[in-house]
């Protein structure tokens, strides 16, 4: 069996492009749910806020960079770590919030500003973070990543779509409360769908390999969902805050990660499959979770 750092995701443009498409469009439905009165309530209370971006931007990648210590998994999976861990909040959280009866305004601002500020913080905390990783040094030598160019692909593909979605929300808003679910469903199915016709193309791969990246998944995500519950307990936030906090920090934008590596990372292996599976176990682990406080 190959090395799964020599390993490449089968992607062409067309398919690409597609995948880009599919962000953007994810993006747009995120916005639709972000109104600036969100950004002025942080400096009303800006606690919980606060303990839920220290936990997201700083204590995640911390715990991310333990566990690629710890585990000591090829270089691509451990920089596949590293990305989803400095990807912004996922677009779900603020579904899964919702359903475990949380602070679903919290997890609208948190959500909110994470995204945005991916457009800086992916890219700089990447490449900060990936430093400490051992043994990528050869992979940094054949896919070396300009943040610059990276930036302008995020904003390309984050952050005007959410402008656009923002302007939608406040200059109509009876339109957007009529296509705010449906936007939301069929970019899920769109983007779901996507994924599964690319792991019908790469199954090979897939069964070669996902058995080596399913337990760093598993413990990577749950360890992520409790980081955020106990900083948020240890900050004496109240139990509908811990619980946001919690999901925002587990559930990550893995399709976020997935087009930057597929953009500047060449599909290598490794990252390939680690964003992939994250985007489906965290899908498993936030609904289980929310189903859980939903009914405690």
């Amino acid at each position: 069996m190959e090395n799964i750092d020599a390993v490449r995701i089968n992607f062409n443009p067309d398919q690409l492009l597609v995948l880009n498409l599919c962000l953007a469009f994810l993006m747009f439905g995120v916005a639709l749910n972000i109104k600036l009165v969100d950004f002025r309530d942080i400096f009303r209370s800006p606690k919980a806020p606060i303990v839920g971006l220290v936990s997201q931007w700083i204590l995640l990648p911390i715990l991310t960079l333990a566990l690629a210590m710890l585990f000591h998994p090829a270089p691509s999976i451990a920089l596949g770590m590293i990305l989803i861990g400095v990807c912004p909040g996922g677009n779900v959280s603020n579904f899964m919030v919702h359903l475990a009866k949380a602070n679903a305004a919290l997890s609208v601002m948190l959500t909110s500003i994470s995204t945005l500020a991916a457009v800086v913080v992916t890219p700089l905390a990447f490449t900060f973070w990936s430093d400490f990783i051992p043994g990528t040094e050869h992979l940094k030598e054949v896919i070396y990543v300009d943040p610059q160019k990276m930036v302008i692909t995020i904003i390309q593909l984050v952050f005007v779509p959410l402008v656009i979605g923002m302007a939608v929300n406040h200059y109509f808003p009876n339109l957007t409360k009529k296509i705010e679910r449906p936007v939301r469903i069929l970019s899920i199915v769109i983007f779901f769908s996507f994924v599964l016709f690319a792991a019908i193309g790469n199954w090979d791969n897939i069964a070669n390999y996902l058995h080596i990246v399913f337990w760093i998944v598993l413990v990577h995500n749950t360890l992520g969902l409790t980081l955020g519950y106990s900083v948020a307990r240890l900050s004496k936030l109240p139990q509908n805050d811990r619980r946001a906090i919690s999901i925002e920090t587990g559930i990550q934008n893995s399709g976020l990660g997935l087009i930057l590596i597929f953009n500047f990372f060449d599909g290598i292996g490794g990252m390939a499959m680690i964003a992939a599976w994250w985007g489906i176990w965290h899908l498993i682990s936030g609904f289980f979770l929310a189903m859980w406080w939903n009914r405690h």
